[in-house]
Parts: structure tokens; sequence; C-alpha cells
């Protein structure tokens, strides 16, 4: 198993960037695929970007363009490079690792992005 565990997280202004990471602690790193989801006070969580094990990514259509997941196997960790944040990206964004029926979550990290 894995155990992800997210930092990077902060206050920021509207415009400003922001990279979150993930280490993953655990074996087998590389054979899981990877994703950042967020929770806003309220709302449920949402995917906000993936990268699967071969390297291939998806985004939530809120955040094309603006955010990057990458990963670097060799670490043991997934990035989350978000540019040109706005107020409404504000929320607690979990890692997750996911293979087969195996699923494991971070204790997630809060990113808030005001004036």
């Amino acid at each position: 198993q894995v155990q992800p565990v997210e930092s990077g997280g902060g206050l920021v202004q509207p415009g400003e960037s922001l990279r979150l990471s993930c280490a993953a602690s655990g074996s087998a790193f590389s054979l899981y695929a990877m994703a950042w989801y967020r929770q806003a006070p309220g709302k449920q969580r949402e995917l906000v970007a993936a990268v699967t094990a071969g390297g291939s990514t998806n985004y939530a259509d809120s955040v094309k363009g603006r955010f990057t997941i990458s990963r670097d196997n060799a670490k043991t960790t997934v990035y989350l490079q978000m540019d040109s944040l706005k107020p409404e990206d504000t929320a607690v964004y979990y890692c997750n690792a996911k293979r087969l029926m195996w699923s494991y979550w971070g204790q997630g990290t809060q990113v808030t992005v005001s004036s």
C-alpha cells in the first residue's frame, strides 16, 4: 500500500501560483494512478487532475490551462502546479493513489485564494 502526504498549501492572492506536493510512501508507487481532488465548504469533493501510471493526464474543465499535474516516480511524489489562481480555487486539496481495488487518501492541504 501507499500513504499519501500532501504539502504546499497556503494563502495566496488571485493570479498567483502555488505548487502542491504529494509524497507517497510505500512500494510500487509507479503502478498507481495518482490524482488531486478538492473539496470546498458545502460542496462535494471533485476531481481536479489525474495522471495514470503510464503518464497520461486529464483535468477538470475549470482548471485546464492553469493547473499541471506531474509525477516523479524516483521520488514517489506527484505535484500539482497551480497558476493564475482564482478565489473559486479555494478548497482543501486531497491526494489520491489508486490501483485496482485499492484507493488511498491523504489528509488534505488547505489552499486559500483571497485578496
